[in-house]
């Protein structure tokens, strides 16, 4: 059997959140209208938005307060950086941890796209050592994962807010869009 695409494996993946949005009991769709959901909206898959980057890591992760969406204070730390470049103009985002100890990096950020077509308050991108490194020791970042946090489908979540250091002047139109 062939080994799948680039975009068949993200196409797959895309249908698997769709059933687990309209069948799970863990679902952030409300359940009065997870019987009409069918599926989330997506940009097409465009592999020009994939990575395979160094992690320029912070020699002191400094940590900082963020308000989440109800106004609850969380910490966490910037951990390091990813420098790369769309459409000739260079861009850096910065990867954070809620403890030093965890081998996951969290990356929100929002565009110019938010607010029109993606949701207003930005999308997220979650990354894991185990999952997302390549053998050559670096990180795909792949901003076709871009998703949307939980809060923007039911407000009895609370979700960080983008950091404005992680606010790109550029339309991203790849990954996740607005869920109305």
């Amino acid at each position: 059997m062939p080994e799948k695409s680039y975009e068949e494996t993200l196409l797959d993946s895309r249908q698997g959140k769709d059933r687990f949005f309209q069948s799970s009991g863990y679902s952030p769709i409300p359940s009065d209208e997870r019987e009409k959901f069918s599926k989330l909206k997506y940009f097409p898959p465009n592999s020009l938005y994939r990575f395979e980057l160094e992690l320029h890591k912070h020699q002191n992760p400094t940590s900082f307060e963020s308000a989440d969406s109800v106004g609850n204070i969380r910490k966490f730390y910037r951990y390091g950086e990813f420098h790369f470049i769309i459409d000739d103009e260079s861009y850096t985002l910065q990867a954070y941890k809620s403890s030093l100890e965890e081998s996951g990096l969290f990356i929100p950020f929002k565009d110019v796209s938010n607010g029109k077509e993606t949701y207003g308050a930005g999308r997220y991108i979650d990354l894991d050592e185990g999952r997302d490194v390549t053998p050559e020791g670096k990180y795909i970042l792949d901003l076709n994962l871009a998703y949307n946090p939980y809060c923007a489908y039911n407000s009895g979540y609370a979700c960080p807010l983008t950091p404005y250091e992680n606010h790109l002047q550029i339309n991203i139109s790849v990954g996740e869009k607005s869920y109305h």
